[in-house]
């Protein structure tokens, strides 16, 4: 190997703990485990990854469940170089797939852009709220969206529109084997103190409201149509339910928390639990945000 092509092949970690990863701080261990540092890192790795390997991509760890028995392929966390934010004009910038949403928010209240405050709510990257249409206190992410990048398994980069993806309610639908590496937003021009205040309200309201002090993925189940997961679960008696050290948050019951010591097992059944009690209790099927992959120990 050349000294160039050297310095484009990103290191690589093998039988890594998804649990140093995950939100949820569980998970076994990924056969393979990658974080590219740039673009022409992630398209060495993905050019010599054989084609049958299954691939994971991770942000922040959150919205993700990895069972205890670990992930069969690769999973690819985005670098540095994925994390800028660049403004294009005075309406519209550009964001990495490794920016926390958090971050992003932070970003517009500094430069006075209007429409992007439920950001800061999202306990995620922008590549994961785009992946999924996140969204919070009534903003959702492809609302902003004016286009994305996206890379496949070949390494080929392209640019795509909203237009090529199909968008509901937590749901994104678009071409097969790409990911999102970035994505163009606009917003609108706007007193900075202004949004600035509006930010810092929604996150005393989320400290107020959801556990932010124990570990957890973010809302584990999609509201259904007309109500809300979390009247649901606690109407059904589930607040505070607990399998192993897994527990429906007694602060917000569409969370659940690692009181210590959970087994990625542990998580699964409750919500499991959940399901089911729900639908016995009123009829309805709580829909998981959280994703669920990997192999049981």
């Amino acid at each position: 190997m050349n000294a160039a092509a050297a310095i484009t092949r990103p290191r690589l970690r093998h039988h890594e703990p998804m649990a140093r990863h995950t939100s949820w701080r569980v998970g076994g261990p990924a056969d393979v485990y990658v974080e590219p540092q740039d673009l022409p890192e992630l398209q060495a790795f993905l050019a010599d990854l054989p084609a049958a390997t299954p691939l994971l991509w991770v942000g922040l760890g959150s919205n993700l469940l990895v069972r205890d028995g670990g992930f069969r392929g690769a999973v690819v966390c985005l670098g540095k170089g994925f994390a800028g934010i660049e403004p294009i004009d005075e309406r519209t910038l550009r964001a990495g797939a490794a920016v926390p949403c958090a971050k992003l928010a932070q970003h517009l209240g500094r430069t006075g852009l209007a429409g992007g405050e439920f950001l800061a709510g999202i306990p995620g990257t922008v590549g994961g709220a785009l992946a999924m249409n996140a969204g919070a206190h009534g903003g959702e992410t492809w609302q902003r969206v004016r286009a994305v990048d996206t890379i496949d398994r070949a390494g080929r980069v392209h640019r795509r529109s909203p237009a090529d993806y199909r968008i509901a309610y937590r749901s994104v639908e678009g071409p097969p084997d790409e990911w999102f590496i970035g994505a163009e937003f606009a917003f609108e021009p706007a007193d900075a103190e202004t949004v600035q205040a509006a930010i810092h309200a929604l996150l005393r309201r989320r400290a107020a409201t959801q556990p932010l002090r124990q570990a957890n993925a973010g809302s584990v189940f999609r509201n259904p149509p007309g109500d809300h997961a979390a009247r649901l679960i606690e109407a059904a008696g589930l607040k505070g339910l607990t399998v192993g050290r897994a527990q429906v948050s007694t602060v917000h019951a569409n969370f659940i928390v690692n009181l210590g010591g959970a087994r990625a097992a542990d998580i699964e059944a409750l919500i499991d639990t959940v399901q089911r009690r729900v639908e016995a209790a009123f009829g309805v099927r709580l829909e998981p945000e959280v994703r669920r992959v990997g192999e049981a120990a």
